[in-house]
């Protein structure tokens, strides 16, 4: 005891006293710093203790585990143990702790945003819209050859938008690991990036794959990749080819087949290729499937229409105990939070409740090879093949409207 009170004094008189007592106090500890008073707040995440090779498997674990409503970790009686509980949907094995971890460090899950109830619906859209927004008619939808909405069901007000505040707090759910400020979430920066396309569809405009290809649905037929994310990454494909006209290539590389912590290391030389190969390409988009509570149902009408709710996703390569991650690097940032802000914003005005807040997270998920990246969770395990399959028609619509104007 006695050593333990000395180091310890002697640790409050040391310029770096802050890693010494982050040493001595578990991480996650909450209290005051015993020299000036101030509050000190430990992060549950231990990056800075971390290899590369750690980073990338916290990274390829699961793109959302926290709810969003409580700010609590979902996890499974396995997860408490200091495993990976299978997300029930896509046939998926448990995955062990990460090798090396600190002793009874969680790693993450899978989870997503809490129901309220066994079996109720999110609604996103009530943390949305902005309740003074002047609504509406109901939104209309186009011809059969453009079935998008062509009025918009709420106007939102740019002076609200422009409060940093109010814009994080209704279109973002920032993650634990990671921390953005202003000068990130700037709505005239977000709106100013031109992100339409530059050139028509004789070439080739839109990649779309699956890092985590054998993600399932509730209904989904076991190794058959139809009823998975991939088929519903085939619609969403068909829709913007047949009825937008956009030159889509749909890769159906397997990258997470006996190897999830791996997903994104083993899918980066694939994307790399084909952009090589397909020079035209701007926009890669990686479809997923996100893993919640059994009680969650991300579930939501349009036009009469079940069908699950989307959530565009950002890495931001910083994490709240570092920093920025240099070997995380991504020159295209602030280009991806623009790309998925501008999704969501279409998506709010023309489909309220479509669309849960964007994520924001620590780490990269592979976003930095082209500026108009995105990564969208479609639904979770306990959506129904179907409504993953209907959501695909307001994305393609919302990605049209992007992706060609007007700003």
């Amino acid at each position: 005891m006695a050593i333990w009170a000395v180091a310890l004094a002697a640790a409050l008189y040391l310029p770096d006293r802050g890693r010494l007592l982050k040493g001595f106090f578990p991480v996650g500890a909450y209290g005051a710093d015993p020299v000036n008073g101030a509050a000190l707040a430990y992060e549950t995440q231990v990056e800075s203790d971390l290899t590369y090779e750690m980073i990338l498997l916290r990274e390829a674990r699961d793109e959302n585990y926290v709810d969003h409503k409580t700010g609590q970790v979902v996890m499974s009686d396995d997860d408490r143990t200091g495993t990976v509980a299978s997300d029930g949907g896509g046939g998926e094995q448990a995955a062990e702790s990460a090798p090396g971890a600190p002793a009874g460090e969680q790693t993450e899950t899978d989870g997503g945003e809490q129901a309220n109830g066994s079996g109720s619906r999110t609604t996103a859209g009530q943390d949305i819209a902005d309740g003074d927004a002047g609504q509406a008619a109901e939104t209309s939808t186009g011809s059969p050859a453009n079935p998008g909405a062509t009025q918009k069901a709420v106007n939102y007000s740019f002076d609200k938008l422009r409060d940093f505040d109010y814009l994080r707090q209704n279109f973002y759910q920032v993650d634990s690991t990671t921390t953005i400020n202003g000068s990130q979430l700037n709505v005239d920066a977000l709106l100013g990036k031109d992100m339409r396309l530059s050139h028509d569809a004789s070439a080739p405009q839109i990649i779309i794959y699956h890092t985590h290809s054998q993600e399932g649905y509730a209904d989904s037929i076991p190794g058959d990749a139809a009823t998975s994310v991939v088929g519903v990454g085939d619609y969403l494909a068909q829709l913007l080819t047949e009825q937008y006209g956009l030159n889509v290539i749909h890769h159906k590389g397997a990258y997470d087949v006996g190897d999830r912590d791996h997903a994104y290391s083993n899918a980066a030389p694939a994307i790399e290729k084909l952009l090589a190969d397909n020079p035209s390409v701007e926009v890669v988009i990686d479809l997923h499937r996100d893993g919640v509570a059994e009680t969650t149902r991300l579930v939501t009408e349009q036009n009469g229409v079940p069908m699950a709710q989307v959530m565009f996703f950002n890495g931001l390569s910083r994490t709240t105990s570092t920093g920025d991650i240099d070997y995380l690097y991504n020159p295209y940032i602030a280009d991806n939070l623009a790309f998925s802000f501008q999704a969501q914003l279409k998506a709010a005005e023309y489909y309220p409740g479509f669309t849960r807040r964007i994520y924001l997270k620590g780490y990269r998920f592979n976003m930095h090879y082209c500026p108009k990246t995105m990564l969208v969770e479609v639904g979770a395990q306990t959506n129904t093949f179907e409504e993953a399959k209907n959501a695909m028609v307001p994305l393609a619509d919302v990605l049209y409207k992007v992706l060609t104007g007007p700003i």
